[in-house]
């Protein structure tokens, strides 16, 4: 008997509830642990100008470790019984990572250990996206990845909102409840890495590896050739999902760019901290609420199509953030941001995961990652250059256009192209 499209199986709602609880970290990682960064970077000196372009370069580096290191993990979990556990360990040293970077007090030693943390938040991701073929069909991808970005934003607000709260008595804005900025960062912190851990135990206890391949002897070595070979085969036959990642690694960079360095965006410009955090906060409601609009419409209209649709939308926030200037302007790309950013993310991983080969989901994922941190990578680095260039964070967002324009082309070369598994 056929399953009801709108019906998730247990496994199916274990993984979606996966995304509540990586988002906490996203969400804190967007907005609080920027300022907090920054209070501890410019009480010791550091320029405005030089903080920012700190905090970008910390996201570059990260991608250049989660490059390195995504698909040969991705690659060994493929192995027969090896996501699971794989998955668990980066999990353990993303909680204990995030709960500890609350707890230093130096700028440099709070990106040193932030950097472990979202290095083994990224690592997470790709075997968490690799689980999709195992969770579902290809028929309830892309409703199953949506679901996970809808809810993962609307989960994600509970803790933040705990650490928000904190936040605001460590600066003195509740009034009488009031508590130092050092324990309102060890609470916001603590708080995310527990609600992290906790929401993850259901995929925990119901996950299995449906699709594997089996281990060899020579494990590793076997690793690096399969990561070659998958490599030549995409470059050389399967050209649907070559000019798809040349397209998502354009696109995804603005994205990426645009989502991460939010805040970092407005405090260049001045703009109030608490406002900012609060304007991102509804955008959380924002990306929920078009998250399940685009999950519906992917019932009736091309998955590409839907994508294209993204891609544009977020041309048109890259182009009128050139003019940003105040809050209300700020609130309004928001909110811009929030209507496409689960759609072009859920999207794209459920296109990718049906254009793929299932038994090597977490080889390929691994591949996805290098192009989504790859490109972000890229944007990371030239806020940071252009910022520090013209002193202009405005034009160094604009310039994020131009990815747009050719992943939008990228794309619909993809779509023209069919599909060799």
């Amino acid at each position: 008997m056929a399953k009801k499209e709108n019906k998730f199986t247990k496994l199916e709602l274990a993984w979606i509830l996966y995304d509540v609880g990586n988002s906490a970290f996203t969400m804190l990682a967007c907005s609080l642990v920027t300022v907090w960064f920054k209070q501890l970077a410019l009480s010791d000196g550091v320029s405005q100008a030089n903080a920012t372009a700190y905090w970008s370069y910390v996201a570059s580096i990260v991608t250049i470790l989660v490059a390195i290191i995504g698909p040969v993990c991705g690659t060994i979990a493929d192995n027969k019984g090896f996501k699971k556990p794989i998955f668990t360990t980066s999990l353990a040293i993303g909680v204990a990572t995030c709960i500890a970077t609350g707890l230093v007090t130096s700028w440099k030693a709070f990106l040193i250990v932030f950097i472990a943390a979202k290095v083994a938040y990224q690592a997470c991701n790709v075997f968490y996206d690799a689980m999709l073929t195992d969770v579902t069909t290809d028929e309830h991808m892309d409703v199953v990845s949506s679901q996970g970005f809808a809810w993962g934003y609307i989960g994600s607000c509970l803790p933040f909102a705990v650490a928000l709260v904190f936040y605001m008595a460590g600066e003195g804005m509740l009034g009488g409840f009031t508590v130092s900025q050092r324990l309102a960062k060890i609470i916001g912190f603590g708080v995310t890495g527990i609600w992290w851990l906790a929401v993850t135990i259901p995929l925990l206890k119901n996950y299995e590896q449906k699709y594997y391949v089996l281990p060899q002897k020579g494990a590793i070595k076997d690793c690096f050739k399969r990561i070659k070979d998958s490599i030549v085969k995409i470059v050389k036959t399967d050209k649907k999902v070559l000019y798809f990642l040349l397209a998502f690694f354009l696109y995804i960079d603005g994205v990426n760019t645009i989502i991460d360095d939010a805040v970092n965006i407005g405090t260049f410009l001045g703009l109030n901290d608490v406002g900012l955090i609060i304007m991102l906060l509804c955008t959380q409601v924002v990306a929920f609420a078009f998250s399940l609009i685009f999950s519906q419409l992917s019932k009736k209209y091309e998955t590409v199509k839907l994508i294209q649709v993204c891609i544009v939308g977020y041309f048109l926030v890259s182009i009128y953030a050139i003019f940003l200037q105040n809050l209300w302007q700020f609130a309004i790309m928001a909110f811009g941001v929030g209507m496409f950013q689960g759609a072009i993310q859920a999207l794209s991983r459920s296109y990718y995961g049906k254009i793929i080969p299932p038994d090597n989901a977490g080889e390929y994922f691994g591949i996805y990652d290098i192009f989504s941190k790859g490109a972000s990578f890229l944007g990371t680095l030239l806020i940071g250059i252009v910022t520090q260039m013209t002193n202009s964070i405005n034009i160094a967002v604009g310039c994020l256009a131009f990815f747009f324009i050719a992943g939008l082309f990228l794309i619909r070369v993809a779509d023209k192209t069919p599909i060799k598994k």
